[in-house]
C-alpha cells in the first residue's frame, strides 16, 4: 500500500537573488512497512523535500505538485486538518536533538505534549505514564522523564526525539539526518531501533542522509538527489553496489572499503562543488563534474527513466546501456 507519494513536486525559494529552485520535479513513493532513503550532498534538496511534507518550509518557499499521505494532498489541506495530521499521520525526527528539544522542560513533559494536544480525553497522568513507556521502548529508563535535555548524551537525546515521533502512533516517520554527529556505536543502536520500528509496526520511513553506509544498512529503496532532482532510484543494495548514474558512483567511490588497501584513497571520485541553484548549467546539471559525459549532456537535461527492473537513472550514458565507471 502506498503511504506517501510525491507527484512532480517543485519547491522554489524567493529572496534577494530572485527565484531559486531547490526541488525540481520529484516523483517518489513510500510503501507502508518499508524504508526509503534519500541521499546526496548538502544543498541537493533533501531536507527541503522532507520539510515540504508537513508544510514546515518558510513563507518564502513556493511548493507545487502533489504530496499525498494516504491519498490526501497535504499541500491543499486546511490548517485544521494539517494540524491533526502532524504527529498522528506523519512525524519528523530532526537532525541535532539538542536544538529540537526545549532546554528548560523535562523530557517527560516534552514527550507527553503531542499526546495531550491530539487526544483531549487523555489525562496528564495517563500521558506521563505513556511517555515512560515510550522511553522504555527506545531503550531509555523511565526515570529519564525527570531529566532535562542537557543531562542526556547525544544518543539519548536522539532516542527521545524518536520517542516523541512515536507518541501519537503515526503511519509515517521522516528521519532527517537523525544519526548525524553520533558516534559509531550509538549510531548502530539508533539504526537498529529504527529498523525494528518499521518491521514491527509497519510504519513507512523516509530516511535522509549524506552517509551511504547508513542508508544501505536500513533502506529498502534508495533515491539519490542532485541539484534538486532525483538522478537515480532503485533497490538500495543495487544502487549502492552498482550505481547507474555517475553521481551515485562518485558518492560510492568516496567511501573506502575496510580491509582493502587499494581502496584507501581512490582518486577521481568527485571533483568540484554542486552547482549554484540560481545558475544551473545548461543540459545535465551534473555535466561540469561528470567523467563520462557526452555531447548530448550539454544540450538536454536527461529525464529519470527506468533502465532495468526497478532501477531508474537520469543519465544518457546509463540509458543507452553503457556501464557507469568512476575512477
Amino acid at each position: 500500500m502506498t503511504l506517501l507519494e510525491f507527484r512532480d513536486v517543485h519547491v522554489t525559494y524567493t529572496g534577494s537573488r530572485g527565484r531559486i529552485p531547490a526541488v525540481r520535479g520529484v516523483d517518489l513513493k513510500v510503501e507502508a512497512g518499508t524504508t526509503v532513503g534519500i541521499a546526496g550532498e548538502s544543498g541537493c534538496g533533501k531536507s527541503t523535500l522532507a520539510m515540504a511534507v508537513l508544510r514546515l518550509l518558510p513563507k518564502s518557499a513556493e511548493v507545487r505538485g502533489e504530496i499525498l499521505l494516504d491519498g490526501e494532498d497535504l499541500l491543499r489541506m486546511g490548517w485544521g486538518r494539517l494540524r491533526a495530521v502532524r504527529w498522528t499521520g506523519a512525524s519528523i525526527v530532526f537532525q541535532g536533538a539538542m536544538h529540537s528539544l526545549n532546554a528548560v522542560q523535562r523530557i517527560g513533559r516534552q514527550v507527553a505534549e503531542p499526546m495531550l494536544v491530539h487526544d483531549k480525553d487523555l489525562s496528564p497522568a495517563a500521558a506521563a505514564k505513556r511517555a515512560e513507556g515510550l522511553l522504555e521502548r527506545v531503550g531509555l529508563p523511565p526515570s529519564r522523564t525527570r531529566s532535562y535535555p542537557h543531562e542526556l548524551s547525544g544518543g539519548q537525546r536522539q532516542r527521545v526525539m524518536i520517542a516523541m515521533a512515536l507518541a501519537c502512533d503515526p503511519d509515517l516517520i521522516i528521519a532527517d539526518e537523525a544519526t548525524t554527529a553520533l558516534d559509531v556505536m550509538v549510531q548502530a543502536q539508533v539504526l537498529q531501533l529504527i529498523s525494528g520500528l518499521v518491521s514491527e509496526r509497519g510504519v513507512g520511513m523516509v530516511m535522509i542522509s549524506h552517509d551511504l553506509s547508513v542508508l544501505s544498512a536500513v533502506c529498502d529503496t534508495a533515491a539519490v538527489m542532485y541539484a534538486g532532482r532525483i538522478v537515480e532510484q532503485g533497490p538500495a543494495h543495487e544502487v549502492f553496489a552498482q550505481a547507474r548514474h555517475p553521481y551515485s558512483a562518485a558518492l560510492g567511490a568516496a567511501f573506502p572499503v575496510i580491509g582493502d588497501p587499494a581502496a584507501r584513497l581512490r582518486p577521481g571520485g568527485l571533483a568540484g562543488d554542486p552547482p549554484d541553484p540560481a545558475r544551473l548549467p545548461e543540459g545535465c546539471s551534473f555535466r561540469p563534474r561528470c567523467a563520462v559525459s557526452v555531447e548530448r549532456c550539454g544540450e538536454e537535461s536527461p529525464e529519470l527513466l527506468r533502465i532495468e527492473g526497478a532501477r531508474s537513472s537520469a543519465c544518457f550514458v546509463a540509458q543507452e546501456g553503457e556501464p557507469v565507471v568512476i575512477g
